[in-house]
């Protein structure tokens, strides 16, 4: 057995710190001739900070004899020396090397208490002035803070990580909010979910059946549905899952505790609860009301009279006989369907004359100087219709104008859009609470056109508006089935048309261009020499992505990141950062997986890592329209994205595409899942992968029904309880 011992001394140097998990590797000075190397899960450590390390002596097979820590205290450093190597640290904003020697200096080994007492003395320092003695003052109390909670956090056996999430979001509030319920950190904060609240929680010595635990469980539980597109959970597996989740049998005494915590959360108008169907739902509050002011807002719509006026006929007749543009009777319909109802759907595959018909109806609009404007869900579409159309384009985050400082669109149902007619491109992408913010944004007496693909997978968020809408009946809505002949040339539209009337798609056909290659593989494990024999061909400045099922897995968005990182991005850059296990580069492409508004990026933005700053541990990526600088703190915000998974592809074209297909995806494979990772492809799909998962997932159409209610509001009477 190892002998326990403890050390203190000075922090030398950090070797080795992950970010995630708090393991450091750090050199300790334990008096002016020994040293000390160091590792174990520890607080945020900077040099000069003095230690007290408790743990073992350890002998490593490479580096020799080592201490192993089981617990760090850390105090700050007390000499000249060990506050000036602190302060040269770079821990406090405004105090770097230069200046670190000047205050040790001037205030010797009363340094810190200078800063910390009387630190309007800082001017006494040549060089300080006003904004830098602010920038010290307001980082030094940060500093503080932080390390008090990383400190309380330790001793709760949570990584650091969590620390400057947890202050950022409560400030001096953060440990009184973490004794009065740590369960808030799953509502509050993004990355902390309710395992983590859990273990905090837990590890405070709260009871595994106390009312607050239960809950947020039963919150945790709903959280879960609403990620696979769910608004609501049926009431029986909603008690079933959460009883799992939380460790608790299905005795008596807990299922009432269950029942309580159902009641408090409904009294409190957390959750909602449904009947129909002689079936019980549970739905968050926050969920109901967005779902329910979209029926809400599109009734309103509807029953508002359209102040605009147009004659039908002669615009008829010159749709009719247009020689430069020939529309079928389906796209001429929807042209004057546009022009004539409140809210108008517009739906079809590719090659169907979707662009053509904006492209006309944008036409008839100028002519007769109605007020327009074009929006889509993403950047990337939103880009993509302004290149088509030639007319200005944005994303709808950006049309409503989201204004930090309320946490809210600016435009409202009290300020709204000014425009007569809103074009929505995409439209199948919208959620249900973007769709709500945009039917509140939208004047009584506008006009609205919601273009999409309705066979394509649903929103990645909540919801299934657009499909519920159409289900609805109450909507006008026009499809667009015709292939014009252009479109007929391309095998990728071909076999999109294929895929999604059930059929196997082709390796060829007559009279189309090659422009879609089936590689017919039975071993997942070489689909990574595929790639790199793909890309030799292809080069590797072309604008292509390899879409897949899911994330895990020899063919998952991990492992093959990996792969194309390597390929498309080799060797070891002077500037790189690792996080999470993956390395960050210069050039690499990153994809944002989160909606954060204070940036204004959104879960699914691509973009390109285009500086690293080593001492800051911040990288700074272009997106389309947009530079934005991430801290250290928000890494988790971005993954590699070189391969990505088919569900967040929606909205995106790419002129190559490479799709990996395996049985190990069977869970995922359905058919608008495949349909909508051919469809986007603009010059080349590459389909890889087994006969069989291919065909099972061809054949499987059923898809994942979502609880939705939104076409029930639109035409009964259903209510909530």
């Amino acid at each position: 057995m190892q002998q326990k011992e403890e050390l203190s001394g000075v922090v030398e140097r950090i070797i080795y710190h992950n970010e995630e998990n708090g393991f450091t590797v750090f050199v300790l000075n334990t008096s002016k001739s020994h040293t000390a190397l160091i590792k174990g899960h520890t607080p945020t450590l900077h040099a000069g900070e003095q230690v007290q390390v408790k743990g073992a002596w350890v002998m490593h097979p490479k580096f020799g004899k080592q201490f192993e820590a089981e617990h760090c205290d850390i105090s700050l450093p007390s000499s000249a020396m060990g506050i000036q190597k602190y302060l040269a640290s770079g821990m406090i904003k405004g105090i770097g090397p230069v200046y670190a020697q000047k205050l040790v200096k001037k205030f010797g080994d009363k340094t810190l208490d200078v800063i910390d007492q009387t630190p309007y003395r800082l001017h006494e320092v040549p060089g300080i002035g006003k904004k830098r003695v602010e920038l010290i003052i307001a980082a030094w109390q940060d500093q503080k803070e932080i390390s008090h909670i990383m400190v309380f956090l330790q001793e709760k056996n949570i990584s650091p990580t969590y620390a400057a999430k947890i202050y950022k979001k409560y400030g001096m509030e953060s440990v009184s909010v973490l004794h009065e319920n740590p369960y808030r950190l799953a509502d509050d904060i993004w990355g902390v979910g309710f395992k983590i609240a859990d273990q905090i929680a837990q590890n405070m010595g709260f009871a595994p059946d106390s009312q607050k635990r239960i809950s947020s469980g039963l919150l945790y539980v709903l959280s879960q549905e609403t990620s696979f597109g769910h608004l609501y959970a049926k009431l029986d597996p909603l008690k079933e899952k959460s009883l799992q989740l939380l460790d608790l049998e299905a005795i008596e005494d807990n299922t009432h505790k269950m029942k309580l915590a159902l009641h408090e959360l409904y009294n409190s108008d957390r959750i909602k609860l449904i009947s129909h169907d002689e079936k019980h739902f549970i739905g968050l509050s926050s969920h109901y009301h967005s779902e329910r002011g979209v029926a809400t807002r599109v009734q309103e719509l509807l029953a508002h009279k359209s102040p605009l006026s147009f004659n039908i006929d002669a615009i008829y007749e010159q749709l009719r006989t247009n020689e430069s543009i020939a529309l079928n009777d389906d796209q001429q319909r929807a042209i004057l369907t546009c022009l004539q109802q409140k809210i108008t759907i517009i739906t079809g595959g590719p090659g169907t004359g979707k662009t053509t018909t904006i492209k006309t109806l944008l036409s008839v609009l100028d002519d007769n100087n109605v007020s327009y404007k074009l929006s889509a869900p993403t950047g990337r579409a939103a880009k993509r219709i302004n290149e088509t159309t030639r007319k200005p384009a944005t994303t709808l985050h950006r049309l409503l104008e989201f204004d930090v400082s309320t946490m809210r669109f600016k435009h409202n149902e009290k300020n709204a859009l000014d425009l007569d007619v809103l074009i929505v491109d995409e439209a199948s992408m919208i959620d249900i609470f973007l769709g709500h913010s945009l039917l509140k944004a939208l004047p009584y007496n506008a006009h609205l056109i919601l273009i999409g693909d309705v066979n394509q997978l649903p929103s990645v968020g909540a919801g299934n508006m657009l499909n519920d809408l159409i289900a609805s009946e109450k909507i006008p809505t026009i499809r667009l089935t015709h292939i014009f002949r252009q479109a007929e040339n391309s095998l990728i539209i071909q076999n999109a048309h294929r895929v999604n009337n059930g059929e196997f798609p082709a390796s060829s056909l007559p009279d189309t261009k090659r422009d879609f290659v089936f590689i017919k593989e039975e071993n997942p494990e070489n689909v990574p020499m595929h790639l790199e024999r793909i890309y030799k061909k292809l080069g590797t400045q072309r604008d292509s992505i390899a879409l897949v099922p899911m994330n895990r897995g020899a063919v998952g968005t991990v492992s093959l990141n990996h792969v194309l990182q390597g390929l498309l991005n080799p060797g070891e850059k002077e500037k790189h950062i690792v996080y999470g296990g993956t390395t960050f580069k210069i050039g690499d492409r990153v994809m944002q997986i989160r909606n954060n508004y204070d940036k204004l990026v959104f879960n699914g933005d691509i973009g390109i890592v285009e500086e690293i700053n080593i001492s800051e541990r911040s990288m700074t990526v272009r997106f389309i329209n947009l530079l934005v600088t991430y801290e250290s703190t928000e890494f988790d915000e971005l993954l590699l994205a070189y391969a990505i998974s088919i569900h967040k592809s929606q909205g995106s074209e790419f002129d190559t595409v490479i799709i990996p297909l395996f049985m190990q995806h069977f869970m995922l494979l359905q058919r608008n899942l495949i349909y909508t990772a051919i469809t986007r492809a603009k010059k080349l799909c590459i389909l890889i992968g087994q006969s069989k998962a291919i065909a099972m997932g061809i054949n499987n159409n059923k898809g994942l029904a979502r609880n939705t209610f939104l076409k029930e509001f639109l035409t009964t009477d259903l209510q909530c309880r």
